[in-house]
């Protein structure tokens, strides 16, 4: 099989991960990389060609594909152009700033026929894997599932997560999608029962303690962008009474050195998708109802 083509819009902190891991795989040909700021195409990784304009980028490479890591208000934009274009879509976490956008990016996936595909890279983790086979079979009683890091040390020159309005809010609008993602993975659907956002002064939302529920199942997301430090795990207690817990950092101490399996993990599974062309999949517009749903329920205090 050939490798399919592939275009990177976006080069802040996150596009290096998916660019290495599209480099290292044989199901992919990096054709293009895009970004609005001249100085970050001006050395494009070998066999690429750099553009500013991710329209002109779809126009004349027509790549198969097309990975979108830029700013979160820009995301539905982009997306939206590359599947007009007929380009598959791999978008990092969230899709869309808003429910409604999310959909009308699915409902145009399918209207053209090619995958949409959200990078939820936490679910390729090692750790989660392994704990989602101990606990296959089981009954899922509980999940908490816990992200709290300090953003302004992984936000780097990506100042953009610290404004509402580009970000969507803040941990819950950013973090959120990577964990309630995990919480369905185990649980199935879930909906967001109780929720308490901390805001800081610029608005941004810093610390967030989300409660979920999928039938009897239950689950908690804690959400910190104030931590010292970087702590992100999740807990299951199974119907029988044990407890089975997963360190998403574990084995990998160095700064952000997790990520570069799970992305990875995205490539591989973005390229079995394409290939096998999984049109209509569940996209990450289920992330982008929760997210929803948690600032609904902070804002009117609603306890169900």
């Amino acid at each position: 099989m050939r490798a399919l083509r592939v275009g990177v819009v976006g080069l802040g902190v996150i596009s290096r991960f998916h660019i290495e891991a599209l480099s290292a795989s044989p199901d992919w040909d990096l054709v293009a990389v895009c970004d609005l700021a001249p100085e970050r195409v001006a050395s494009p990784p070998p066999g690429a060609a750099g553009y500013t304009d991710h329209v002109r980028m779809l126009e004349r490479e027509r790549p198969d594909a097309v990975v979108v890591t830029a700013p979160n208000d820009a995301h539905a934009r982009i997306c939206a152009d590359a599947i007009a274009a007929g380009a598959a879509v791999c978008a990092e976490k969230p899709l869309a700033l808003d429910p409604a956008e999310g959909e009308a990016l699915a409902a145009l996936a399918r209207e053209r026929g090619v995958v949409l595909f959200t990078a939820f890279h936490r679910r390729y983790n090692s750790e989660f894997a392994a704990l989602r086979e101990r606990v296959a079979g089981r009954t899922v009683a509980e999940v908490t599932v816990r992200y709290l890091e300090r953003i302004e040390e992984h936000a780097g020159d990506d100042t953009w997560y610290l404004d509402p309005a580009r970000c969507g809010g803040g941990c819950v609008a950013d973090n959120g999608p990577n964990a309630f993602d995990l919480v369905e993975s185990l649980l199935g659907r879930a909906e967001v029962t109780s929720a308490r956002v901390e805001h800081d002064a610029a608005g941004v939302d810093r610390r967030a303690d989300i409660s979920l529920a999928a039938g009897a199942a239950r689950a908690r997301v804690l959400l910190d962008w104030s931590h010292p430090g970087e702590c992100k795990d999740v807990r299951v207690r199974t119907g029988d009474g044990r407890v089975w817990t997963a360190d998403l950092l574990a084995g990998r101490p160095a700064f952000k050195e997790s990520l570069w399996h799970e992305y990875e993990g995205v490539a591989a599974d973005f390229a079995a998708r394409v290939r096998a062309g999984r049109v209509g999949e569940e996209a990450g517009v289920s992330a982008l109802r929760l997210v929803a749903e948690a600032y609904r329920a902070a804002a009117q205090g609603v306890v169900r």
